[in-house]
C-alpha cells in the first residue's frame, strides 16, 4: 500500500520510516484514508498546508486520538534534472536551513487544534533532496524551474507537542517581559514575520496575553507562572 493515492516521494518515504510492525497503512476510518493506524491512534503525515486538513482532523478528533506528523527540512540539497525527468544536470546544497520555528508557518492556520484532548503534533527535522525540473513552468525566482518532488535522506530529530504548554519550550528563558513580536523574533534569531506568526499561535493557545500597547506595538507576557515547567 506504500505510495498509493498519488502521494509524493517524501510523504511515502516518511510513511515507511514511521511505520512499525502491526500498523495498518492507508486504512479507511470514518470515511477518510489514514496514512497509518497504530492500534487506536490515527497518524497523518502532512508535508504542507495544514488548513487543507482542517475538516478531516476536526471530524476524526471527535472519536479518535490523532497525531499529525510534519517534516521540516533542516538541510536541503537541490537536484536539477532535465525535462526528460531522468538526466541529472546538477546537485548543490541549499544555503537555506530549516528549523523548528517554521512549524508556526503552518500552525497559524489552525492553532486551536493543540488544545484538543485527542490531538498531538510531531515535528521531524530532516535532511532532504529537492528535485527541480527544467520545464519552464516554475517560479520566475527559480528561472522557470519547477519543484518536481522531495526525497527523504534522513530524519535528524523528533519534537512532540501533546499540549499547549509544550510550545513554551520554544520561548527562550531569557526573553524579558513584556515583549513585542520583534523582541520574540530577535530572541529566536528569526525574521519578524515569523515572530508574528509564533506570537499569534501562542496567543490563540492562551499561552501569552497582551498586557498593553507601546505605540502601535502590542506588548505580551507569558500567561501563568509555571510556563517553563
Amino acid at each position: 500500500m506504500i505510495g498509493t493515492l498519488g502521494e509524493k516521494n517524501l510523504h511515502s518515504a516518511l510513511k515507511v520510516w514511521y511505520a512499525r510492525a502491526g500498523d495498518q497503512l492507508e486504512a479507511e476510518v470514518d470515511g477518510f484514508h489514514i496514512d497509518i493506524v497504530r492500534r487506536n491512534v490515527l497518524i497523518e503525515i502532512q508535508t504542507s498546508n495544514f488548513s487543507s486538513q482542517k475538516r478531516k482532523l476536526n471530524t476524526l478528533l471527535e472519536n479518535h486520538p490523532v497525531r499529525l506528523i510534519f517534516p521540516i527540512a533542516q538541510e536541503k540539497w537541490i537536484i536539477r534534472i532535465g525535462s526528460d525527468r531522468r538526466t541529472l544536470l546538477g546537485r548543490r546544497k541549499s544555503p537555506k536551513q530549516g528549523n523548528i520555528y517554521q512549524l508556526f508557518v503552518e500552525l497559524v492556520s489552525l492553532p486551536s487544534l493543540i488544545e484538543e484532548r485527542n490531538f498531538s503534533l510531531e515535528v521531524l527535522l530532516t535532511r532532504e533532496e529537492e528535485i527541480r525540473r527544467d520545464d519552464g513552468q516554475g517560479s520566475w525566482r527559480r528561472k522557470g524551474w519547477s519543484i518536481f518532488d522531495h526525497r527523504l535522506i534522513e530524519v535528524v530529530s523528533r519534537h512532540i507537542f501533546r499540549k499547549p504548554a509544550d510550545f513554551l519550550k520554544l520561548v527562550p528563558r531569557d526573553l524579558s517581559e513584556p515583549f513585542t513580536t520583534r523582541d520574540l523574533a530577535n530572541s529566536i534569531a528569526q525574521p519578524h514575520w515569523l515572530g508574528q506568526k509564533m506570537a499569534y499561535c501562542l496567543r490563540k493557545m492562551r499561552l501569552i496575553h497582551v498586557v498593553r500597547k507601546n505605540g502601535n506595538a502590542l506588548l505580551y507576557a507569558i500567561t501563568g507562572k509555571n510556563h517553563f515547567c
